[in-house]
């Protein structure tokens, strides 16, 4: 039986993964607006038990906040976007003028240094970071990036990437422009991209909804355990010359020195170029699926890859030779993927593993449902709803006995939950 967690006649939006505390007993989320404005002024979080909500951070100087994420490991740490202060006509939100903050114990700090002015600093951004997502272990983030300076550049070169944020900061950058920051973490780009990709190729000019690869990592075909990689979906392009998603992976560094060595070219990018893949990295293609009938991994419903617990395991949405979006699954050393989910009913939203990997969780003819991963039996844990349910997040508590989503109510979006029996 379902629960509605908040009341309050505003929305209240969760994060697709990272929504819960480590003791799972409360929810973070923001206050955007429904839609695409980005206009949230609070970080908060409600308490799954008493209701109770709180207040964790307020955006101050005319500034914005949203997409909350929680740090799996205690103590509580708080990773969200973070809008310019004092903005003004010439530098306001954007896709590439924004940045993380983490808070813990009511302090807030910036993740991701800014600068802005060549030459540019090793383990600063130059643009705007977004998602946040905590490793399992807690000590890293990754993000997708806008590049500010190739933006203004050529909007055309901004092309939208993914990194990492790592514990070997600060990163303090020499401020030649008022709008330059430092930051805590030592941030890179992993994922390599191009403005035009050679058709039929690997190359990709889109990076995004990407996931951590398993608790610790995954095991390759030579019986070597790869700790830290991402997956993620890259738009290549056909021999026909058209859009055709697929599924990625990036092999990370084990060593936090490895990520400040650079490769062919310099990890903070040039006024020309973006920034590079730290030495070592490694971006393979997973999927082919331009001779399918229905080519690619789906952008709607928006989903992001999303690893099972013992990393063997990449869950993706696809559509099957119907048209019909179904859940697929992978290993991250590639081969055939299997098609998990099946029948015309289909995958209506973004999915999560339970802790105990064996089934996922997500929106099937508008309720919520657990699908077995094994033999796809799908157990539905709701009645049908006439209220929307929002295909944004549907999020495992951290021990595995609840399950919460979002539901518009009277024309606000708010936060139910419900048990899993497991």
């Amino acid at each position: 039986m379902s629960k509605q967690l908040t009341f309050a006649p505003r929305h209240h939006q969760l994060t697709n993964i990272n929504s819960w505390t480590p003791d799972s007993q409360w929810l973070a989320f923001d206050v955007r607006p429904s839609g695409a404005s980005f206009t949230g002024e609070t970080i908060e979080r409600v308490n799954i038990l008493t209701g109770d909500v709180e207040i964790i951070y307020r955006a101050p100087e005319g500034s914005h906040v949203g997409v909350v994420t929680v740090n799996p490991q205690s103590p509580e740490r708080y990773a969200f976007i973070h809008s310019p202060e004092n903005p003004d006509a010439n530098w306001h939100y954007d896709f590439h003028r924004r940045r993380g903050v983490i808070v813990e114990a009511s302090q807030a700090v910036t993740l991701d240094a800014l600068d802005i002015t060549p030459p540019f600093t090793p383990g600063a951004l130059r643009g705007g970071t977004h998602v946040h997502i905590w490793s399992q272990d807690g000590s890293r983030l990754s993000f997708t990036y806008n590049d500010s300076v190739l933006h203004e550049l050529d909007p055309r070169l901004d092309l939208r990437n993914i990194g990492v944020a790592l514990p070997c900061g600060p990163v303090n950058v020499p401020k030649h422009h008022p709008r330059e920051y430092d930051g805590s973490h030592f941030c890179v780009l992993v994922s390599k991209t191009t403005v035009d990709p050679l058709p039929g190729s690997d190359e990709i000019n889109r990076a995004y909804e990407e996931g951590w690869v398993g608790k610790q990592g995954y095991m390759t075909t030579e019986g070597r355990e790869q700790r830290w990689a991402l997956a993620f979906i890259g738009d290549t392009c056909s021999h026909s010359g058209e859009k055709v998603p697929e599924l990625f992976i990036v092999d990370l560094p084990d060593e936090l020195a490895d990520f400040q060595q650079a490769a062919a070219e310099p990890l903070c990018g040039t006024s020309a170029t973006m920034p590079a893949p730290p030495k070592g990295v490694r971006q393979r293609r997973l999927t082919f699926t331009s001779q399918n009938r229905y080519p690619g991994l789906v952008n709607l419903p928006r989903h992001w890859v999303r690893s099972s617990p013992d990393g063997s395991q990449l869950a993706f949405l696809m559509r099957d030779a119907e048209g019909v979006v179904q859940l697929w699954i992978i290993s991250p050393n590639g081969g055939e993927s299997r098609q998990v989910t099946d029948g015309d009913l289909g995958v209506q939203s973004a999915f999560n593993w339970h802790p105990s990997g064996k089934v996922l969780g997500f929106i099937q003819q508008g309720r919520i449902v657990l699908c077995d991963v094994q033999d796809g039996r799908v157990t539905p844990l709701t009645s049908p709803e006439p209220q929307q349910l929002s295909p944004d997040a549907v999020v495992f508590s951290p021990d595995g006995q609840y399950i919460a989503w979002m539901q518009d109510v009277e024309g606000f979006r708010q936060l139910f939950m419900t048990e899993t029996g497991l």
